[in-house]
């Protein structure tokens, strides 16, 4: 499949990204540490399917033509099947904000070419490494991030209880240290 990777440079191109980034919780990550090393074993759930909000046009206003923030789009053809916020963090590492690709077209190393690219944008800044952070019951995208090199840096039981007091969620922060 021939999948061309584009920077978002005009506020109408995100008027059309439309896609279903779904996907489906049937088991989480146990976090401990032992040793001072984050270990985990998966741990298997009732199947259900998780959709997060989607970004409007809007909300992509910010991360054109600003040198500390950028978007990048996965194109099939003419059409968005994948896309990638990223934004130079506080730390000084550039953080994913948001990694998505649609259902129809995961599996095709979609999601590869898109932290690929982030790798570049983010060794052309000087940052040391790229960060995110994803839920713990997301088992397939930590999965995924840990297949890029990426390696979980901490955790937190408590910052979805803020949302919902009976979060049965944590949240782990991954990292791709760049040499």
């Amino acid at each position: 499949m021939d999948i061309q990777i584009r920077k978002l440079s005009h506020l109408e191109q995100a008027r059309s990204i439309e896609m279903d980034s779904s996907f489906i919780i049937d088991s989480m990550l146990n976090l401990t540490i032992n040793g001072g090393q984050i270990e985990y074993k998966v741990i298997e759930l009732a199947s259900y399917r998780k959709s997060y909000e989607e970004l409007s046009a809007g909300d992509f206003k910010e991360y054109i033509g600003n040198p500390n923030k950028t978007c990048y789009l996965a194109y099939a053809g003419e059409v968005i099947v994948g896309q990638i916020l990223l934004k130079k963090h506080w730390n000084k590492y550039g953080y994913v904000d948001y990694l998505k690709v649609d259902n129809e077209y995961r599996g095709f190393g979609i999601g590869r070419q898109l932290i690929g690219r982030a790798r570049l944008w983010a060794e052309a800044g000087g940052m040391p490494g790229l960060m995110l952070e994803t839920q713990n019951n997301n088992v397939r995208a930590c999965k995924f991030y840990e297949s890029c090199g990426f390696v979980i840096g901490g955790f937190d039981y408590l910052l979805y209880k803020g949302l919902h007091p009976h979060a049965n969620e944590a949240a782990i922060y991954w990292y791709l240290m760049f040499e």
